[in-house]
């Protein structure tokens, strides 16, 4: 197996840089932000500033109405989201995926606030480094 990134069908990588690639992965990506954030029973609040937005945009989200197309910084975002949300489906097999991002956690990376609150204080870094984290606990790195 290569681990060279192989061109997307169009024939150029894909990147979050890429504004096309932007444009047609938003819809998805906000899709999924808003399912996973509601699983997780976050505020409005929380979930615009995990992914970086307005609290009036997220709401425009939320209802339907954004038509925008998120920055490369969002994209990160929801990616690192989107894959803290997958790696606790298959670590937890019961509501404990949906709860443990609510939950007051004594691990090096949380110092004692919540998943949530943490990726909220730490930006894409804490994101990156939380989903990281799953991963290592599901023994996946």
């Amino acid at each position: 197996m290569s681990l060279q990134r192989q061109p997307a069908a169009s024939g150029h990588l894909q990147t979050f840089a890429n504004e096309d690639d932007r444009r047609r992965l938003t819809g998805a990506a906000v899709k999924a932000v808003l399912r996973l954030v509601a699983s997780w029973e976050a505020s409005n609040a929380e979930g615009a500033a995990l992914l970086g937005v307005s609290e009036s945009t997220w709401d425009r989200m939320k209802a339907g109405k954004w038509e925008g197309v998120l920055s490369q910084d969002q994209l990160t975002r929801a990616s690192a989201l989107i894959g803290v949300f997958k790696g606790l489906h298959l670590l937890f097999a019961d509501d404990m995926a949906d709860r443990w991002p609510r939950l007051a956690n004594r691990g090096p990376i949380f110092d004692h606030l919540t998943p949530v609150g943490a990726m909220i204080d730490g930006g894409i870094p804490r994101m990156l480094e939380v989903r990281q984290y799953i991963d290592a606990l599901r023994g996946g790195l």
